[in-house]
């Protein structure tokens, strides 16, 4: 039985901002958001999307809605639901839409019409809270079977779609001429990039909105060196005595949290030593983002005994994978990784740890990515394909250089003065060698390093993002 759920989330005061973005800027988010109370005057916004854990577009509701509650707007999260063979057609759509066969099977007729029968079943569920005039952004292909229903019954629609590819193939034309049927309806679309809007799209009502951070949440507080290490002790991810220090952090809601859930993690021997320089990875368990290929090139040439101090390390970082409802590839992609592992030579598998975070409470899983983004020296995305790449920012925000792909919204993101650009995401060659480079010269590093934080302050901050979708808003409440 499908059933829709919502998903609670604590007011999170604007004026905190000010203290990243400045007086100005403040100003002007401060002024939009008087007008946006006007203009949502008895109605409600409503988000959905099919996850209320796991992933970049979670984690943005998280914080959006709490700002968007702040600001004396009614704003509700919705999470709709689905039985395994949609989220394997919509697991599909998702690779497709990256340019990737995915799994290789068909999005025919058959596959239309169960979505259509899921996504129909959840609008009817939705429809008994959604009333005429309210706002309803909807996240990602999951939900784009939602729009007819929603239009029909007098709702304002914008459907969100936060992946994409650059270039167009037969992957991403079966994607599209899949969802197109559903979206015709809409009233507004919003993409991550101009290069990931379909060609049958592009005079019609678009917006390009980049993602953001938000430099209060778990993942992204400030937290102190002895914070960070015992946070990464108690999880298991480094040595060190567990009860030395407090692991305590702030959550979403200014309560104290504390770490009480291990990570599940397969390595070879015990944790790494705290003063070992760290290479970094956090992603999902999916094969766009490539893993192996990161583990492959940092045991051809950051392992090196004569890199850095000798003793780098490599954390592969995703979530547990039966806590991401919509994504049932993550198992297989995980044991991959661990098969890919066990081939490597014993003295490298004892660089290299594969971790699972638990993601039972969602500001402890944040908490924990945010400790090891700043325990790391260097942090990678090398990914095949990618819609944003939030973690890139994360990192960035954490003052760390990036090694990544040029794909998708990495390169939105990553410049020269802050990272390392791959041309080819398959260059595993020149992926190690660029890691081994900023082993060896940690101040460059640094640099780098610094150069990101303030990248990620002037573009990435979620007051630019508010701002935007206030403009989107009006235009559309307006006509």
């Amino acid at each position: 039985m499908i059933t829709v759920s919502e998903v609670e989330v604590p007011e999170l005061p604007l004026q905190r901002l000010e203290s990243v973005i400045g007086v100005d800027r403040m100003k002007r988010l401060m002024s939009a958001a008087d007008s946006a109370q006007h203009l949502f005057a008895g109605r409600t916004l409503w988000n959905v999307n099919s996850t209320a854990t796991g992933g970049g577009v979670a984690e943005m509701l998280q914080v959006l809605v709490g700002y968007t509650r702040s600001a004396g707007i009614g704003v509700r999260w919705a999470v709709i639901a689905g039985d395994p063979e949609f989220f394997a057609i919509t697991k599909r759509i998702h690779n497709q839409i990256h340019g990737d066969p995915g799994d290789g099977g068909a999005l025919d007729t058959a596959q239309a019409a169960h979505y259509t029968e899921v996504t129909s079943a959840n609008a009817r569920m939705l429809l008994e809270r959604v009333r005429s005039e309210d706002v309803v952004l909807l996240h990602d292909p999951q939900t784009a079977g939602l729009v007819p229903a929603l239009r029909a019954a007098g709702a304002k629609v914008v459907w969100r779609c936060h992946i994409g590819s650059d270039l167009e193939n037969r992957y991403t034309q079966a994607a599209w001429s899949f969802l197109r049927p559903h979206l015709a309806g809409a009233d507004a679309m919003v993409f991550s990039r101009a290069e990931y809007v379909p060609p049958w799209l592009r005079d019609g009502s678009v917006s390009i909105i980049h993602p953001s951070i938000d430099p209060f949440s778990p993942k992204n507080q400030e937290l102190d060196d002895k914070t960070v290490k015992a946070i990464l002790v108690r999880a298991g991810l480094l040595a060190g005595n567990k009860g030395s220090s407090p692991a305590t952090f702030t959550r979403r809601d200014g309560s104290t949290g504390q770490i009480l859930r291990p990570a599940d993690i397969v390595r070879a021997g015990p944790p790494p030593d705290p003063g070992a320089p760290m290479v970094l990875q956090v992603s999902r368990w999916d094969r766009l983002k490539d893993m192996i290929g990161v583990m492959k090139g940092f045991a051809a040439h950051a392992a090196s005994p004569h890199v850095g101090k000798g003793d780098a390390n490599l954390a592969l970082v995703g979530p547990r994978v039966a806590g991401v409802a919509d994504d049932p590839e993550g198992g297989e992609v995980l044991a991959e990784c661990v098969d890919a592992w066990q081939m490597l030579p014993t003295e490298i598998r004892e660089r290299i740890q594969l971790v699972c975070l638990p993601m039972d409470d969602v500001d402890e899983n944040a908490v924990i990515v945010n400790a090891v983004q700043r325990h790391a020296q260097i942090i990678t995305q090398k990914s095949l394909a990618e819609g944003f790449g939030l973690t890139v920012a994360e990192g960035m925000w954490k003052g760390r250089p990036l090694v990544g792909s040029a794909v998708g919204g990495i390169q939105d993101q990553v410049t020269n003065e802050c990272g390392i650009l791959l041309e080819d995401p398959f260059d595993l060659d020149t992926f190690g060698r660029g890691l081994a480079r900023l082993l060896d010269d940690p101040e460059e590093a640094q640099r780098l390093g610094a150069n990101a934080r303030q990248r990620v302050q002037e573009n990435f901050v979620g007051d630019r993002h508010l701002l935007e979708y206030a403009e989107l808003f009006e235009a559309v409440v307006g006509a």
